[in-house]
């Protein structure tokens, strides 16, 4: 997968002066970053796939919009399947058979693109799935009142950006209130692993007092799996850094963390975890520069 569901909709796009923007885009919220000389986070909320509503208010704010949008978990899914024995050309229609069952709408209503860990041995592939009219309905609308959709990504391909110039693999925590935590493991801009670990939903609501009774110790042994299996199964070496990108008492969680690995354990800065995918989002553009120039 090469970051982005839809790449390629030049066909779309006009021509007048355009404004690169980072969107972060939740099931009831856009979260816009501007990297002006005074970088900022814009807030718009909408009502139930109202991509008019949100995208007006965008225009009217910004006008020659151009966005790279990553997706929330709110609207797409991750199937692993077997890698087909097919050619490369042929592998949409093929994953579409392959997750027909794991499914609970036609795949001809979905749109598929999918990626394939780094150095895996084990054939496998992730597959990405959204519903293909929600995609179409936000490109078309978005089209209609000049904002252009440059790229979509998601969450963890998003987060494999924090890693774009690191030789080392480091391990992220993301939290965002009311979902599971999500745990990827990330080198030099790829993903490597991706899993959700379930029963902290709510760790961003633990005070910090409270971390220490058997949260930071049950999340350690979550965070031990993975990285076992990363090293054993994967054969990496192991993560040099456990990054927390999350809300809540994170600094006292890092501390409690911190006692029980050798790596370091590190908060990524930001106001909220919304701002920062926005930001992660937006380094998509220097990414396509470097990939067009290679």
């Amino acid at each position: 997968m090469e970051n982005s569901l839809w790449n390629k909709i030049a066909f779309w796009q006009k021509t007048q002066s355009k404004v690169d923007l980072g969107v972060y885009l939740s099931a009831d919220e856009l979260t816009v970053f501007e990297p002006s000389a005074q970088p900022s986070h814009m807030k718009i909320a909408f009502e139930q796939h109202d991509w008019h509503s949100a995208f007006s208010q965008l225009s009217r704010e910004l006008s020659g919009a151009n966005l790279q949008i990553v997706l929330s978990s709110d609207y797409y899914q991750l199937l692993v399947v077997d890698k087909p024995a097919v050619e490369e050309a042929e592998m949409t229609q093929a994953l579409q058979w392959a997750i027909k069952d794991m499914v609970s709408v036609p795949v001809t209503e979905l749109h598929l693109d999918y990626f394939e860990t780094p150095q895996s041995t084990a054939n496998k592939l992730t597959v990405v799935v959204v519903e293909r009219t929600l995609l179409s309905n936000m490109v078309t609308v978005a089209e209609q009142l000049d904002v252009t959709i440059a790229g979509i990504s998601i969450e963890e391909m998003a987060i494999s950006n924090l890693s774009k110039d690191a030789h080392q693999a480091k391990l992220v925590l993301c939290h965002k209130p009311g979902s599971e935590l999500m745990l990827t493991v990330i080198k030099q801009g790829q993903l490597f692993m991706q899993r959700s670990v379930r029963g902290f939903s709510q760790i961003d609501t633990v005070a910090a007092a409270e971390l220490s009774f058997g949260v930071a110790d049950n999340l350690s042994l979550e965070l031990q799996r993975s990285m076992d299996y990363f090293e054993s199964q994967l054969r990496q070496a192991p993560v040099t850094s456990i990054e927390l990108l999350m809300g809540g008492a994170r600094e006292e969680l890092a501390k409690l963390l911190s006692t029980n690995f050798n790596q370091q354990v590190n908060v990524v800065e930001c106001q909220s975890v919304a701002d920062k995918l926005s930001e992660l989002a937006y380094l998509e553009f220097s990414l396509s520069v470097q990939e067009e120039a290679a």
